[in-house]
């Protein structure tokens, strides 16, 4: 969806959306559940401001195993016109939530892609209590109890042990 800056109503536009025309993402295995932005010109200048809401398959990070997880983005940004090229331009602090548009289009699909993608945990995991895999047979320990006994901690880490000791 293209939102053209100079058709922008005076009131803003409103987008509450549970149904979306079509998928935003590049990878169809994504969905978009929910979209509610508010999109108001001040100016050259836009704001979007609003939440996303979608599901996402991803790879627990401790088991290996593929699940979908929903995921949830607060926007707030501001797009101004992209400037001619500047040389020895240094960016402040507000530079960093400004987007820039080109020939007075907002391209809406590209905005809610990357806040998802930015909303993806670093770390995804299937359930908080994922026990992983066994780091001796590889098999995943949620699923199966794994015959291999527990491994001695690092020789060279005992410092760190004494260390505690010490503290408490």
């Amino acid at each position: 969806m293209i939102i053209r800056v100079s058709e922008l109503p005076d009131e803003g536009l409103s987008i509450d959306e549970t149904a979306y025309a079509a998928s935003p993402y590049a990878d169809s295995a994504w969905r978009l559940d929910r979209l509610q932005l508010q999109v108001t010109r001040d100016g050259d200048e836009v704001d979007v401001i609003g939440q996303i809401r979608g599901t996402v398959p991803q790879t627990c990070g401790r088991c290996t195993e593929s699940f979908t997880s929903p995921v949830t983005a607060d926007v707030s940004l501001r797009f101004a016109p992209k400037p001619a090229r500047v040389d020895n331009a240094e960016l402040g602090r507000d530079d960093l939530d400004t987007d820039f548009y080109v020939d007075d289009q907002i391209d809406l699909d590209r905005l809610i892609e990357t806040e998802t993608t930015l909303a993806l945990p670093m770390k995804p995991l299937c359930d908080p209590g994922c026990r992983g895999i066994c780091l001796v047979c590889g098999a995943n320990r949620n699923v199966t109890a794994c015959p291999c006994p527990e491994r001695a901690p690092d020789s060279r880490l005992a410092v760190l042990k004494t260390l505690t000791e010490r503290k408490s």
